[in-house]
């Protein structure tokens, strides 16, 4: 298994979530957990996913994410659970 963080923030807009579930599902990315939110209009969305059996290696996801975040009118970032745990750990 491999791990990694998705996240998504923008201005909420409907399809938002099933375009990027589209996505993962072509691409063989399992979601392990998903957690979303919208304050005042705001879409913020955070993903725990397995990308061990990918169809695509790490840096082609990200790309392709950043390309449908631009596509949606929102950020999202994908990061390695390792990166991402480094970067928030207190």
């Amino acid at each position: 298994m491999q791990k990694a963080i998705i996240t998504v923030v923008g201005k909420d807009q409907v399809g938002i979530i099933a375009n990027i579930c589209t996505y993962l599902a072509k691409n063989k990315i399992n979601i392990l957990d998903i957690t979303q939110t919208i304050v005042s209009g705001f879409f913020n969305m955070m993903m725990i996913v397995d990308t061990g059996k990918a169809a695509k290696d790490f840096s082609a996801l990200s790309y392709d994410l950043d390309e449908l975040g631009k596509e949606l009118k929102v950020i999202i970032k994908l990061q390695r659970e390792e990166i991402f745990e480094s970067m928030h750990r207190i």
